[in-house]
């Protein structure tokens, strides 16, 4: 094992260049907040930017660290983590400690996860199809007695893969993407079925949602740090929106700013005492993950249900994303920040 520094030190990992890589400080990247929270907790962090290109680099970077808190997509300029991954395993197989560890990522940070906890008070009437064969047989039946639906590829980012589905006739859709700028498309079901299977590659999976009518209404991003919610989020968002007659591009079809609020909005207390009273110990239970396991700084994004019987708001969980959580709220540095010194003083090896 190679040497270590003095305890207390962490990396905080994210993608970029070389060029990135020989300029960056803790000053100049836009983690400076979660540097200036770790410092002052007498924690010393440097940034350490991956690449394939200088991956040797990297590992013998943070294998003089005691952790390293990762902020690397799952997708990213047609780049994976299919090199990453293997890395991080490796250097926690040395002590090192690792969040979030790519074994919980895909525990809880892939699409999967709304259908293994869909029987949750967040979930819906949430499908799986694991096969290409099982894809083709299921979903048109699905489609044909259904409202639209919303079809997701298990891991992704930005609306990659993510796709409302409405059927026009027994064998037409119209579908719409979820990146920015995507314009709606109508097809036979059958070539939209085709162009869907490249998701089952590499043992991949579609996820297949109920579509959410009060989408309008905005997402709700609910930040949590390991097991307590450290902020929420709320924005006006298009994807999955057909965008205005004067297109894609025009101010009318541009997301709303993302507000942020504080764990203490009033607004948000009953999702905030959903998601630690009920929903986080539910679902840890069900993936099999403890509380040491879940992620320093993780987040859930929520979509408007239907009022209940008493006029309340319900939410329905969309994505969990764990790979890379940004921007954040004011308040999750400092969170962020005391979960590191607490899991510094823990056993080495454990992951998050």
């Amino acid at each position: 094992m190679i040497p270590k520094s003095k305890p207390g030190h962490v990396a905080l990992l994210w993608r970029g260049d070389r060029a990135m890589r020989d300029t960056i400080t803790p000053e100049n990247t836009r983690l400076k907040h979660i540097f200036a929270a770790l410092k002052a907790r007498g924690i010393d962090a440097e940034p350490a930017v991956f690449a394939e290109e200088f991956l040797y680099e990297v590992r013998a970077q943070l294998m003089g660290c005691d952790g390293v808190l990762v902020w690397v997509d799952p997708l990213s300029d047609g780049r994976t983590r299919a090199r990453l991954d293997p890395l991080l395993r490796a250097i926690v197989s040395q002590g090192i400690w690792v969040s979030a560890h790519p074994d919980t990522i895909l525990k809880m940070g892939t699409k999967e996860i709304l259908w293994r906890t869909r029987h949750l008070g967040w979930g819906a009437d949430t499908r799986i199809y694991r096969s290409v064969e099982s894809f083709r047989s299921e979903f048109p039946q699905h489609l044909a007695a259904a409202h639209p639906r919303v079809l997701k590829q298990n891991r992704g980012n930005g609306g990659q893969g993510v796709w409302k589905v409405e059927r026009l006739a027994a064998d037409r859709v119209r579908v719409l993407e979820g990146p920015r700028g995507s314009m709606p498309e109508e097809l036979a079901l059958g070539d939209f079925v085709a162009r869907c299977e490249r998701y089952f590659e590499n043992d991949g999976l579609i996820v297949d949602q109920p579509f959410q009518p009060r989408l309008p209404e905005g997402m709700i991003r609910c930040y949590v740090g390991q097991d307590k919610v450290a902020g929420f989020g709320h924005q006006l968002i298009k994807a999955l929106i057909p965008p205005p007659p004067e297109g894609p591009d025009s101010p009318e079809a541009q997301p709303g700013p993302r507000i942020m609020h504080g764990p203490d909005a009033p607004q948000f207390q009953r999702l905030r005492n959903l998601m630690e009273r009920e929903w986080i110990p539910q679902m840890m239970a069900e993936v099999g993950l403890t509380r040491e396991a879940l992620p320093i700084i993780w987040d859930a994004d929520f979509l408007y249900g239907p009022k209940d019987a008493t006029g309340k708001d319900t939410y329905v969980l969309c994505e969990i994303n764990v790979s890379s959580v940004f921007p954040i709220p004011d308040q999750a540095p400092d969170v962020i920040a005391e979960i590191v010194l607490n899991r510094l003083h823990t056993p080495s090896g454990a992951i998050g």
